[in-house]
């Protein structure tokens, strides 16, 4: 692993981060605690959650369950509360399970970051993030039918003001420490950065968007915007919900599985996407390499990335992932790769 700046802040994380998102359906609390301590014990310094989770599915009586869940080990492990970067989300308007769909506002961001605080049992949180912009976001397959014709700038700009204001105010009293965005575009992210430059208020440190070898969206104007205004990339779903550890292939469905609970993995299932996989897995055969590791790794080394965000439903799983920690791919590698894209772009 390499340590690598969240965007301007002088925080160094390492470029792989302990996604938690199943913790409270598909892992157990003790499973959760142990995969917390593994990570740490591997040298890892990122944890990332969100005030919606567990997922698997989202619902109304679970939400807050993994932030409180982390805040029990928190609490039960308090001279380790130092070892790792802290990252939480708050929900975007729409999703009725939190706050009944209401969106970002400056006066949602006090409570909704007190409620954090008190689920992880913490007195900060290193990087807040807004979850998805209140107008909307191409991410989650909406890409092919995006359309922004409808956004109203002048409310847009106004909100992104008034939401770093109230951010500022959090960080004055000690409460949040830095910011993120997640599920942005370019043109979104280049307006939080502008606001803040000119206003002097939280910078955007960080972005959360989707990427991995089947999702490649931020290869051109996000990954621009990375290196120029240093937004670093904190990708989720580096292993397209499952699909490139190769479990899926053939038509089988792991029992307790992703694919076993909500069926097309969030739209990203499809032949297409099982063609694609089984040229990644030739290649890293070819290699003598592992396909969940090659794929890790791969995102790890592109040049705008902050950090990788994997999620593990069981130790053992996670075990794997941390076995693939050191890899590094080969130039050879790397190219191979560039060609399987070109011949399976957009798989989903």
């Amino acid at each position: 692993m390499q340590k690598k700046e969240m965007g301007r802040t002088g925080v160094m994380v390492t470029d792989m981060c302990l996604g938690t998102m199943t913790f409270g359906t598909q892992t157990t609390e003790a499973e959760g605690h142990r995969q917390i301590e593994m990570a740490l014990d591997h040298g890892l310094n990122f944890m990332d959650t969100a005030e919606m989770y567990p997922v698997n599915p989202v619902a109304k009586e679970t939400i807050g369950r993994t932030e409180e869940i982390i805040g029990n080990w928190i609490a039960a492990n308090p001279g380790r509360r130092d070892e790792f970067v802290l990252a939480t989300k708050h929900s975007g308007a729409g999703l009725m399970a939190v706050r009944d769909g209401a969106p970002i506002t400056a006066e949602s961001i006090p409570t909704t970051v007190e409620g954090s605080l008190k689920r992880l049992k913490t007195d900060c949180i290193d990087l807040y993030q807004f979850h998805w912009p209140n107008r909307g976001s191409y991410m989650f397959r909406k890409n092919w039918a995006f359309d922004p014709s409808l956004q109203n700038r002048a409310e847009t700009l106004a909100n992104i003001e008034d939401t770093l204001g109230a951010l500022q105010r959090e960080v004055d009293k000690g409460n949040i420490r830095h910011f993120g965005l997640s599920n942005e575009s370019a043109w979104g992210t280049t307006q939080w950065v502008n606001a803040a430059d000119r206003l002097d208020l939280p910078r955007v440190a960080t972005i959360q968007n989707e990427y991995s070898l089947l999702c490649r969206m931020y290869d051109t104007d996000l990954a621009e915007v990375s290196v120029n205004e240093d937004v670093g990339l904190i990708c989720y779903s580096p292993l397209a919900a499952g699909l490139l550890t190769g479990k899926y292939q053939n038509g089988v469905v792991p029992a307790g599985s992703r694919m076993d609970i909500n069926g097309d993995l969030g739209g990203r299932k499809g032949e297409r996407a099982f063609a694609a996989v089984d040229a990644y897995a030739a290649l890293a055969a070819e290699h003598g390499l592992d396909l969940t590791n090659m794929s890790l790794a791969w995102a790890r080394q592109r040049p705008f990335m902050c950090s990788v965000i994997f999620g593990a439903t069981t130790e053992a799983q996670l075990q794997h992932i941390l076995e693939g920690k050191d890899l590094v791919l080969s130039d050879e590698v790397m190219t191979a790769i560039d060609r399987i894209h070109k011949q399976h772009p957009m798989p989903f």
